[in-house]
């Protein structure tokens, strides 16, 4: 990925909007792999010709597989308060998905406790009590259902690795093209029908309520099969 083609939502001098590509992870890694945050860094020192390090706060995170819209802090004030405004629950994330089937009920709120198994980096819901096992909340709704395949709009109440995605494999309804947790049954080789659509968070600095939406890749799919267009909305 170049740096020309990061797609900006907003900037100013505080904080940094951007839609992450599919496939890329947030920050370095093991796979060592060209990485998001580093690249926006790259982007930032060039546009204002900076010298030295750049300050970019990580805030809250996406799956490599997994894109959409995301916020950066350009100052660690900002930084700070992002994360406050995460610990008070005024920071809303919606997410968009794709299932293979779909789920039992219209609505409906998934409990559970997930750990993560780190050399194999697979996430398992596992009882309560064991040991490493973090709580994991969601609410979904059906947004459209064509049987095989179903349109669903989540909402996270925790932020764990591969929620979403475990947490709907576990009422048997993968992800579409997920092949670690089997939603690769209907088409190998597909794109993660999972994306952070929209982000709504006070400002860091001047508190105006801060809305983003972004389309999931019209032209991919399964999300083909979808008028985005009517669940997300045009901004105003």
């Amino acid at each position: 990925m170049n740096i020309e083609d990061i797609k900006v939502l907003y900037e100013d001098n505080h904080i940094l909007v951007v839609v992450k590509p599919q496939n890329i992870p947030v920050q370095l890694d093991d796979s060592r792999d060209e990485d998001f945050l580093s690249l926006l860094k790259k982007y930032i020192k060039e546009k204002y010709n900076k010298p030295g390090n750049v300050f970019l706060g990580l805030v809250h995170r996406l799956d490599r597989p997994t894109g959409g819209v995301m916020v950066f802090a350009k100052t660690s004030k900002a930084a700070a308060r992002l994360f406050e405004s995460i610990k008070n629950g005024d920071f809303q994330k919606v997410y968009y998905t794709v299932t293979v089937g779909a789920p039992r009920l219209k609505k409906d709120v998934l409990k559970n406790y997930l750990k993560k198994n780190l050399e194999k980096n697979i996430v398992s819901v596992v009882p309560e009590l064991t040991d490493g096992a973090k709580y994991a909340e969601l609410s979904y709704e059906i947004l459209e259902n064509l049987n095989a395949i179903a349109l669903l709009k989540v909402n996270l109440v925790t932020g764990r690795s591969h929620q979403i995605r475990v947490q709907l494999k576990t009422i048997g309804c993968p992800v579409f093209g997920d092949a670690k947790y089997g939603g690769d049954s209907l088409m190998k080789g597909s794109f993660l029908a999972l994306w952070a659509g929209e982000l709504v968070f006070p400002h860091p600095i001047t508190k105006d309520i801060m809305v983003f939406k972004v389309y999931p890749p019209e032209d991919r799919e399964p999300w083909k099969k979808f008028n985005m267009e009517k669940y997300i909305g045009l901004m105003k």
